[in-house]
C-alpha cells in the first residue's frame, strides 16, 4: 500500500549509449534508494522521459520497477493527452503491480476546467489504484487553481494525494491544506527538485516527491520536522540549496550525471531529442559535489550536515 509522506524519489529512466532502456541500472538505483529508506518511488515521470518512451518499454520499466522494489510501493505516472490512453495506463500500471499511479492533465486548445474534472471521474471510474494528482503546469501548460483541485478532490474519492508544483508553491499548498479540511485528509507532496521545499513544509508540505539526486538529504530534513526542529530542517536545506539549484537547471542531464556518478547508472544518457551534459558543466558539477560533500565517497549515502 502507498504511503504517501517522507520522501518519494522520482526515477530516471536510465539509457544505454545507444539510447536502449537500461534495466540492470534501473535495479541498481531502485535498490540504492531503498536502503535509504525511502517510502516509496515514482516511475515514469517527467525525470522518467516518459514521453520519450515506447508503449513496450513503458511496460518492460514498470515490471522491472516492482520487481526489483521488493514490496517498495511503486507509483507509475500514467499521464497521456487522451483519456482513453491515460485509462488503459492505469490499468495496465495495476495489473503489473504498481500501487498508485500519478496523473496530470494534458493542454486544451481552449482551457476547460470541465474537461479537467471529468478527465480524472472517468480515470478513476476505470481503475482501482489511489490517483496521486499531479500539478505542475511548467509541463502541462495547464494552470488548476486552487478551487478546482478541491472540486476534484471531492467528486473523485479516488484522489489520494496532490503533487503540488506550481509556483509560487508555499501559498498554493497553504490554499489547499486549507479547503482541504472542508473535505477530507489528502496529503499534498513537494516536487521542483525539492527548490521550495522547506517553505513548502512550513506551509503543510508532508514531504518530497522528486528527482533530487540525493535522497538521504530530504530524509534528514523530514527527520527533522518530524522532531519539530524546524530550524534544524533549515540548517539542513540551506547547505544543499545550492546542490538543488544547479541540478534543477532546464534539461535531465545534470541529474542523469550525478547518478552515473553515484554508481547508479551505467550512462548519463538523455535520450533524443534531450541534450546530454557538457565538459564544462561536468566540471562545474565536480567542483559543486566537492563542495557538497567533502571527503566522502558519494556512490554511498553520504552523511549529511546542517549548516
Amino acid at each position: 500500500m502507498a504511503t504517501f509522506s517522507g520522501v518519494i524519489p522520482i526515477l530516471a529512466t536510465p539509457f544505454q549509449d545507444d539510447e536502449s532502456i537500461d534495466l540492470p541500472s534501473l535495479q541498481r538505483l531502485i535498490e540504492f534508494v531503498a536502503g535509504m529508506g525511502v517510502n516509496g518511488v515514482t516511475l515514469l515521470g517527467v525525470l522518467g522521459e516518459s514521453n520519450r518512451l515506447t508503449d513496450s518499454e513503458r511496460t518492460t520499466l514498470l515490471k522491472t520497477a516492482v520487481k526489483a522494489a521488493n514490496g517498495l510501493p511503486v507509483i507509475a505516472g500514467c499521464s497521456h493527452t487522451g483519456t482513453a490512453a491515460t485509462i488503459a495506463l492505469a490499468s495496465e500500471a495495476a495489473d503489473l503491480g504498481a500501487a498508485a499511479v500519478m496523473i496530470a492533465p494534458s493542454r486544451q486548445p481552449v482551457p476547460n476546467e470541465a474537461a479537467v474534472s471529468e478527465y480524472y471521474e472517468r480515470i478513476a471510474a476505470k481503475t482501482s489504484l489511489p490517483i496521486v494528482l499531479q500539478d505542475h503546469p511548467a509541463s502541462t501548460e495547464v494552470h488548476m487553481r486552487v478551487p478546482l483541485i478541491l472540486n476534484i478532490a471531492a467528486q473523485v474519492p479516488a484522489i489520494a494525494c496532490i503533487k503540488a508544483e506550481a509556483v509560487p508553491s508555499p501559498q498554493k499548498i497553504a490554499a489547499l491544506r486549507t479547503g482541504l479540511k472542508e473535505i477530507r485528509p489528502i496529503p499534498v507532496l513537494t516536487g521542483l527538485g525539492g527548490l521550495y521545499g522547506f517553505f513548502d513544509l512550513e506551509r503543510g508540505s508532508e514531504g518530497f516527491n522528486t528527482g533530487f539526486a540525493f535522497p538521504e538529504v530530504l530524509l534528514s530534513i523530514m527527520e527533522c520536522v518530524r522532531a519539530g526542529d524546524m530550524d534544524a530542517a533549515n540548517g539542513i536545506y540551506r547547505l544543499y540549496l545550492p546542490l538543488m539549484v544547479f541540478e534543477q537547471q532546464p534539461g535531465l542531464a545534470i541529474r542523469k550525471e550525478i547518478l552515473r556518478r553515484r554508481g547508479v547508472l551505467a550512462t548519463a544518457r538523455v535520450r533524443h531529442p534531450g541534450g546530454n551534459i557538457d565538459a564544462a558543466t561536468s566540471h562545474q558539477l565536480h567542483r559543486l559535489l566537492e563542495r557538497s560533500f567533502p571527503g566522502q565517497d558519494i556512490t554511498k549515502p553520504v552523511r549529511v550536515y546542517q549548516e
